[in-house]
């Protein structure tokens, strides 16, 4: 270990704590004052003015590999290799003038061959538990194609001196397989940019990294889950009765659908043992640890429907911490792909069944809302559009990986169904969200194949195929127009919204016209 640490250019001379147990990095970081216990035995953690991601100080080392195959458009900011390396010996400065640094080798994707090794050095423990349930246990070596992160979250950069747009940096090096993370405390950070790696590498070898959950039925059927963060992706690959695999992000290859992660990093406003008691159970136990989520400092009770700190409280735990979890974090061919979108619009149907040519428009449109909490500034549901249900997370042009998609579609005829879990009977302020309950209803009726063959009808402004009929679901709830009051503003807010898919799809230039017959079929 230590030669490995001085190869990276870690003293010999600092103490390094090496893949400890994660009691000891819990009783680290309540010695040290960063955290404390809730009642029920969690470790609760603050994060500052960082309770999200950073998504303006993204960067990525700018070189001959990385000059042509990146999507630098996708707000991603090219660095220098100079300006890298220099960053790098002010960071490495820093670790070294540290009495203890904290340290964890794991790895990252359950796939015996397709996987990274991720070295991460730390200045505060917390991160080691953090890194000990997201990441997974070492399964080989470490070699020079796996990754180091220095973190250094108490480090704010000179911008001046970088080139950086703010004292906050994220960036990788792809040349050095080198990841430094500066100037926030927000732990998803971490987990994020080794995802960014894999959904990097993957596709070079026809791998689709997907930004998505997936669970499996008794019947060893395989479901997965694309969406954005907010839109019920832990949530609905957490289910009774299903094994869950993995909450975020996977790899689908011709052997089946395999798991980046080692847990879960659970979204937790109004969390509740009713609605969610998986996650609730996973949340309140000793080794989880809570992140900006208030609680009672005389009981320790911790309050998950405050959102005082941010609506983007988190909860990362072991996917041993679920008792219905798939040990293998590995998958057959999914029968099922989800597309989650929260529409803020509250115009589109709940479900409703995509053609290819739909599945590939919806997968490069990555329509949803932003919500709020997930990104700094952004304090209430805001339109966007994010290519692939992930784009913050994919370094590559979105036909890319459409391209990809496409071909497993074809190749193993998978059914893909959009799923609306954002409004109803109006627009965000005006209608309601949609139950969960009525959504884990139309996820179970699919799961169970009930729907595959169900009589459809055609959505005369989007074109798509909503079932009339679903078992334990209202029926004028399947039709968004039936749920509004006043139906002019109705078909108004619909026609504005397809039109802005049109729009936003235009960009894509030759992909957009040979997917056109997924379009809306409304277009201004």
């Amino acid at each position: 270990m230590r030669e490995l640490l001085t190869s990276v250019g870690v003293s010999e001379d600092v103490n390094i704590y090496y893949n400890r147990p994660t009691s000891f990095y819990i009783q680290e970081t309540i010695k040290r004052s960063y955290g404390k216990l809730s009642k029920d035995g969690a470790l609760l953690v603050e994060t500052g003015k960082h309770t999200g991601r950073s998504a303006k100080d993204r960067y990525i080392v700018k070189s001959p590999t990385t000059e042509n195959t990146v999507w630098w458009e996708n707000n991603l900011s090219p660095m220098t290799k100079e300006n890298f390396a220099s960053l790098k010996a002010k960071v490495l400065n820093l670790l070294n003038r540290e009495k203890e640094l904290y340290v964890t080798e794991r790895c990252v994707g359950a796939h015996h061959e397709h996987n990274i090794g991720a070295l991460t050095i730390s200045t505060h423990p917390q991160y080691c538990v953090f890194t000990g349930h997201l990441f997974r246990e070492k399964m080989r070596e470490f070699s020079d194609s796996d990754f180091t992160i220095l973190h250094a979250p108490g480090l704010n950069l000179d911008p001046k001196e970088f080139g950086t747009r703010s004292e906050t940096c994220v960036v990788t090096c792809f040349d050095t397989n080198t990841t430094i993370i500066v100037g926030t405390f927000y732990a998803g950070e971490i987990k994020k940019s080794m995802f960014a790696a894999m959904n990097y590498r993957l596709p070079e070898i026809g791998i689709l990294p997907m930004h998505a959950g997936a669970s499996r039925q008794e019947s060893m059927e395989s479901s997965v889950f694309f969406g954005l963060s907010g839109t019920g992706k832990t949530t609905l690959s957490t289910d009774i009765g299903t094994y869950i695999i993995g909450d975020d992000e996977h790899g689908l290859s011709h052997e089946g659908v395999f798991n980046f992660e080692g847990g879960c990093y659970a979204k937790t406003y109004q969390l509740s043992q009713e609605t969610e008691p998986e996650i609730w159970d996973a949340t309140n136990k000793f080794g989880a640890m809570i992140e900006n989520v208030t609680y009672d400092k005389k009981t320790g009770v911790v309050d998950f429907f405050d959102k005082t700190l941010t609506e983007n409280g988190r909860a990362a735990y072991p996917l041993s911490f679920i008792d219905e979890v798939d040990e293998t974090s590995q998958g057959k061919i999914p029968g099922h792909i989800f597309f989650l979108t929260a529409d803020a619009f509250g115009v589109l149907p709940p479900v409703s069944k995509l053609t290819k040519e739909q599945a590939m428009f919806y997968f490069v449109l990555g329509y949803t809302a932003k919500l709020a909490g997930t990104e700094i500034g952004i304090t209430e549901p805001v339109a966007t559009f994010s290519p692939c249900f992930g784009a913050p997370f994919m370094l590559r042009h979105p036909s890319e990986y459409a391209k990809l998609l496409g071909e497993y579609l074809d190749k193993y005829d998978i059914n893909v169904w959009l799923v609306n879990t954002g409004w109803t009977g109006g627009a965000y302020g005006e209608g309601e969200r949609f139950p969960l309950k009525v959504t884990r209803q139309i996820i179970r009726s699919i799961q169970a194949n009930t729907l595959n063959t169900a009589v459809t009808e055609a959505d005369p402004i989007f074109n798509l195929s909503i079932p009339l009929e679903i078992n334990g679901v209202e029926s004028d709830m399947l039709q968004p127009q039936k749920t509004w009051k006043d139906q002019s503003a109705y078909t108004s807010k619909a026609q504005e919204l397809a039109a802005s898919f049109h729009k936003q799809m235009e960009g894509f230039g030759d992909f957009y016209t040979e997917n056109i017959k997924g379009a809306p079929t409304y277009k201004a």
